[in-house]
């Protein structure tokens, strides 16, 4: 049994020095706590918290310039951190940081802090917490309580290669600029004001791919200005818009925008014969038509309409209403956007009429989180055609049965030297 008894340091207006030592807070797996009135903790040397050992700090903290911390265990931070010196930890352990004060907390410092598992859960305000350096997850960000003020010129919350989160809500999310490196689907837990916004963004290819991404609620007119934009689109959102840069990488996302009834307006959830909802993106001097497909309402899932497109570029994001176009109609080439495959001969395959003439072609099919569900080059109506299954060459398994609901589909063809793309929604019934 492991021995859970409370070391504590009681102290007032103190400032506790290591220079150039080193704390290996592991002999025993028990609790240091350091619970001091108007202290600082200073390490210019080494701190490690070792496995299966717990430490409390109840007062400032800095780490120095030459200060080197360590988290293998399980620390509590209850007052204000500084990083000016290293923050790692062993990635082959498990080490949690826990940010759980009772009043507001700065998170700071010149140098970037790298923690496996943050835990962020402090209820003293609903802004409790500022951050106005660059920290780092390597494992998982736990958003349990309270806003992450990221609203600083150096202030971004960087989830690495293989790292995630979890609880992020109206009550817990990232108000500045949240990075993602890597290769992995991700939903971005942004927000501004009190309003968790994420945008999600598909599998690519390149591990070395690097997207920052920030979300503001307030509306993109002036400053991009919504005079200025393609003839197809009709009325630009003037309550929102999401800021995404490509920090590293060449590949064009798959990406998806949220719509809320609290922050979206209220004529963008409502479709006619006439126009449809679309991604537009400021290129600089006005504002394109990026296309999208949006989701079917589903019940119990928290976004239930979701607007999915590939994008040429990157930069300012919003949704807008745009011209309705007749996604079959691609003059000699006609898409049947319907699947049932229940082999009764009709509609048991994704048909597009006249692809044989351009066996130059590719066709991807994702559904409603941007994952790709299906990829084929030479498409044809024989015997290379989609037939509700996934080919499982991104997330889901090889073979199964894809759920009932909206996909989209990508169509790119060589027309007599000329790259023509199509993209649209696709149903598919698999009841």
């Amino acid at each position: 049994m492991e021995n859970k008894d409370l070391y504590k340091v009681k102290l007032s207006d103190f400032k506790m020095v290591n220079k150039k030592g080193s704390y290996a807070l592991g002999l025993f797996a028990g609790l240091f706590t350091c619970n001091m009135v108007h202290a600082q903790m200073v390490n210019n040397g080494e701190v490690k918290v070792a496995d299966k050992t717990i430490m409390a700090v109840y007062m400032d903290y800095s780490n120095g310039t030459s200060g080197d911390f360590i988290n293998d265990g399980e620390t509590y931070i209850f007052q204000n951190w500084n990083n000016d010196g290293k923050v790692s930890y062993t990635p082959a352990l498990n080490g949690k940081t826990y940010f759980e004060g009772k009043q507001q907390q700065l998170i700071e410092g010149t140098k970037q802090a790298d923690f496996q598992n943050i835990i962020y859960d402090n209820v003293s305000a609903l802004v409790p917490f500022d951050l106005t350096t660059k920290i780092s997850v390597g494992k998982n960000s736990d958003y349990k309580n309270g806003i992450i003020n990221a609203l600083y010129e150096n202030g971004k919350m960087i989830f690495l290669e293989n790292a995630a989160h979890t609880s992020a809500g109206d009550q817990s999310f990232v108000d500045g600029k949240v990075e993602k490196r890597g290769n992995a689907e991700f939903q971005f837990p942004v927000g501004n004001e009190l309003f968790f916004r994420p945008s999600y963004h598909a599998a690519n290819s390149s591990l070395a791919n690097v997207y920052t991404t920030q979300y503001f609620y307030k509306n993109s007119h002036p400053q991009y200005s919504h005079n200025s934009k393609d003839e197809d689109i009709v009325t630009i959102n003037d309550k929102e818009y999401w800021v995404i840069t490509q920090d590293q990488g060449s590949e064009n996302i798959v990406l998806s925008l949220t719509l809320d009834h609290d922050t979206t307006p209220s004529g963008f959830f409502v479709q006619n014969d006439e126009t449809e909802l679309a991604i537009v993106r400021w290129n600089g001097t006005k504002w394109v038509n990026e296309h999208g497909i949006l989701s079917e309402d589903i019940a119990g899932e928290a976004y239930s309409n979701l607007l999915t497109g590939t994008v040429s570029g990157y930069g300012i994001f919003t949704m807008a209403l745009v011209k309705k176009t007749n996604d079959r109609d691609l003059g000699d080439v006609i898409v049947y956007n319907a699947v049932s495959p229940n082999d009764d001969g009709i509609n048991d395959t994704f048909r597009i009429e006249g692809i044989d003439q351009y066996p130059d072609n590719t066709v991807e099919i994702y559904n409603r989180w941007g994952v790709k569900v299906f990829d084929a080059v030479s498409y044809n109506e024989s015997d290379n055609m989609f037939k509700g299954y996934s080919d499982g060459r991104v997330t889901v398994k090889r073979g199964d049965k894809l759920p009932t609901g909206t996909y989209f589909y990508i169509l790119k063809y060589n027309k007599k030297g000329k790259g023509e793309q199509k993209a649209g929604y696709l149903y598919i019934n698999n009841q």
